[in-house]
């Protein structure tokens, strides 16, 4: 869960995440558009914390296709496994989604990055489809240093 916070995704994209996304060197997560809530690919920037908990995890003869957090049975750990953690943790009542929703509220409330970054670090649609069609870039090197703070 860590990892998700750190990297704003969502649940369904860490538990499915594989090595074979990761780039360590690059510090650089892509997230394929089959996997994507809005069907394309997402980067993500991957800060010092979230490489950190990357490097505690990785096996030495990871494969491409392995999972970095897998369940006991080697498939992806459910959202249930995930929604106890919390509920032991915190009886009332934070929920999974409660962590995307604080990311946004902290970029506003907290900080100076534009709106406009938070909503590319959720992988959000932002804008009508003209302006979508103009906007080419993923603002990846801005997205970073919003993910490092």
């Amino acid at each position: 869960m860590r990892f998700m916070i750190l990297t704003a995704a969502r649940s369904g994209e860490t538990r499915r995440l594989s090595w074979g996304e990761v780039d360590l060197a690059a510090a650089l997560w892509t997230i394929p558009a089959e996997r994507m809530k809005a069907g394309r690919l997402h980067r993500v920037p991957l800060a010092a914390p979230a490489l950190a908990i990357l490097a505690a995890v990785r096996p030495d003869c990871a494969g491409p296709s392995d999972l970095v957090f897998p369940s006991r049975a080697e498939t992806p750990i459910s959202d249930m496994a995930r929604a106890m953690v919390l509920r032991g943790a915190d009886p009332n009542g934070f929920t999974i989604h409660r962590f995307r929703s604080s990311f946004r509220g902290w970029v506003t409330e907290e900080t100076d990055f534009p709106g406009v970054l938070a909503e590319a670090a959720l992988a959000h649609l932002v804008g009508d489809e003209t302006a979508r069609a103009y906007r080419r870039g993923d603002t990846l090197e801005k997205r970073r240093h919003l993910m490092d703070a």
